[in-house]
């Protein structure tokens, strides 16, 4: 079986998107799905499947959300080497990735967007774009910064979501 590493996007966020943790590990299990984890209430979901098609998988619980709770969220699906790859290539100072941020993009940006957002400068935040993550270390917190997962999205035209150094490390403890 091979181990998947489920992100929604905006979810449980200011009342709207509401999902249980429990009902969507039970909703995950419904589908099939085996040794089911979720961790906060941001939607991360640690699973096991016997798919290797993330696309598939994708579109599966794309869906099993919209039947289920009547709307649709941004769904991302890595498998745990995609995110211990995103870990281990942080770009940005080492002091500073207890206090970063992971943005994971979607869908592989151009080259151009990726060059604009490189050569943008913002007062007291750092951020890199690579082809499937921008690494962000905002100084006075993520609360407080700019440059947010909405900023990536326009400026690279993908879907992102964005997860702390705290998460990141616990997803991958999760998988392990």
């Amino acid at each position: 079986m091979n181990t998947y590493i489920c992100l929604l996007r905006g979810i449980n966020v200011g009342g709207h998107k509401k999902i249980k943790m429990a009902e969507l590990k039970t909703l995950f299990t419904s589908l099939g799905y085996n040794d089911v984890v979720t961790y906060i209430q941001s939607g991360n979901i640690i699973f096991k499947s016997h798919e290797t098609s993330i696309d598939e998988i994708t579109a599966v619980i794309k869906k099993a959300i919209v039947s289920a709770y009547g709307f649709e969220v941004p769904v991302f699906v890595l498998t745990r080497t995609m995110l211990i790859q995103v870990y281990e290539n942080y770009v940005l100072s080492p002091e500073c990735i207890a206090s970063s941020y992971f943005t994971l993009l979607h869908t592989v940006p151009s080259t151009e967007g990726i060059t604009l957002v490189n050569n943008l400068e913002l007062p007291n935040e750092h951020f890199v774009a690579t082809e499937n993550c921008v690494y962000i270390y905002p100084e006075k917190g993520y609360g407080k910064a700019k440059a947010t997962n909405t900023f990536f999205e326009k400026k690279l035209n993908v879907v992102a979501t964005t997860r702390n150094y705290k998460t990141i490390v616990k997803l991958l403890e999760l998988s392990s």
